[in-house]
């Protein structure tokens, strides 16, 4: 399976264009966000557990990243409730389930060799620091190689300057509505900009995104 797989093109998903599908495993459903590969893919998702439900045990052959966007995420090493940032590197193997249900955003086989460090971030606890315009706070999450990966929260009316993204930025609002010349994306808003593209973002209402830049292949 190939889904927006082609890296140089933008690609934006809302809410509304949610289509779901079944999983191998009961009670697990997929929206696809991007896919290369079959089962076994490079990988972006909203996977939705229904309460009771898990996967088998597994390796993360080419590393997980995810984050929960609501519920409690389970496995063997602990519970993950909602706001819950987790990356578990290349080689790393567990077996998830949930007992309440869950919403997770999940990132698979998108590792870097090096980056072997796992991270469990309880964002909801986590201190924000000051961003680069007033209005704008950050937390940064994970830095490897040329990726970055940060939660930004914007309060309302803030704006910030016209700006390239090299090696590409990646956007999941995770609350309120971010705006920009191309559009509004409210909450549940996937956002993929390819290597040196612009926008000239900013927020009246205020909202909450988890942005990872500089890890899109740099196709011009």
């Amino acid at each position: 399976m190939r889904l927006n797989a082609d890296f140089t093109k933008r690609v934006v998903i809302r809410p509304d264009d949610y289509k779901w599908s079944e999983s191998p495993a009961n009670g697990v459903r997929r929206m696809m966000l991007d896919r290369i590969g079959d089962e076994v893919a490079r990988a972006t998702t909203i996977v939705e557990f229904a309460p009771g439900s898990y996967f088998d045990a597994h390796s993360h052959d080419g590393g997980e990243e995810y984050f929960v966007l609501d519920g409690v995420f389970s496995d063997e090493s602990g519970d993950y409730p909602a706001c819950t940032y987790v990356r578990n590197p290349i080689g790393t193997s567990h077996k998830p389930f949930t007992k309440e249900g869950c919403r997770i955003l999940v990132k698979l086989h998108q590792f870097d060799a090096d980056d072997i460090v796992p991270v469990v971030i309880d964002t909801a606890a986590a201190s924000f620091r000051s961003g680069a315009v007033e209005g704008l706070s950050v937390l940064p999450l994970h830095s490897a190689a040329s990726e970055n990966v940060a939660l930004v929260r914007w309060a309302p009316g803030t704006k910030f300057a016209a700006h390239a993204h090299w090696g590409g930025e990646e956007i999941f609002v995770l609350d309120g509505v971010f705006q920009d010349e191309n559009g509004d994306y409210p909450a549940g808003t996937w956002i993929r900009s390819p290597h040196l593209s612009r926008h000239d973002p900013w927020s009246d209402a205020g909202c909450l995104i988890y942005v990872k830049t500089g890890h899109l292949p740099q196709i011009t």
